[in-house]
């Protein structure tokens, strides 16, 4: 709950993970030089920790892919990270997000996200133990997640969906380790 979509924090990371420094380095370097302009220290190793969870699901061929790739491929591999680490939000966009694009839906409503979760409620106790509270903070979260990566345009709070066109190496990446559900999770292709 506490993560953001951290795009250029993310960046910087895979940057340095380019250069050749190992995760304990680009930490070091992160809390000590500040990269990612925290106001403490405590939140500057978070937020560090999260993108290095991140960038350990990224083999050398998409971190090369990464720092190669155009700024909209860039932010789809830095949500393709996320969903790779979070399993829940997985599931949303391959549940929900697919299932409208799918459909043609033009929209994705506030109540999409509560029909999942009272959906999952009834898959897992500790969903159903979960307060309204955090089930609200995901679902800002989420939405938060798929307008920073173009997944979602919102003008005037209207959530329009817009699916991406992957770029031809990163859809031939994602089928090279076996991910073609991440494709089709992100633009709706059965």
């Amino acid at each position: 709950m506490s993560q953001s979509f951290w795009f250029l924090e993310f960046k910087r990371a895979v940057r340095l993970r380019q250069e050749g420094l190992d995760y304990d380095e680009i930490k070091k370097k992160c809390v000590e030089e500040n990269l990612f302009g925290a106001a403490k220290e405590y939140r500057a190793l978070r937020m560090a920790g999260y993108i290095i969870t991140r960038i350990k699901t990224m083999d050398d061929t998409l971190v090369e892919l990464f720092c190669s790739s155009d700024l909209a491929t860039q932010k789809l591999i830095n949500l393709i990270t996320i969903l790779r680490t979070d399993r829940l939000f997985f599931e949303f966009v391959y549940e929900v997000y697919r299932e409208k694009v799918i459909l043609g839906m033009e929209f994705m409503e506030d109540t999409d996200v509560n029909v999942f979760f009272t959906r999952k409620e009834t898959q897992s106790e500790l969903i159903y133990r979960w307060k309204e509270s955090t089930k609200k903070h995901l679902r800002s979260c989420y939405l938060n997640f798929m307008t920073d990566a173009n997944l979602l345009t919102v003008i005037e709070k209207k959530k329009t969906i817009s699916p991406p066109i992957l770029d031809v190496a990163l859809e031939r990446y994602l089928k090279s380790v076996d991910e073609e559900v991440m494709i089709k999770a992100l633009t709706g292709v059965n």
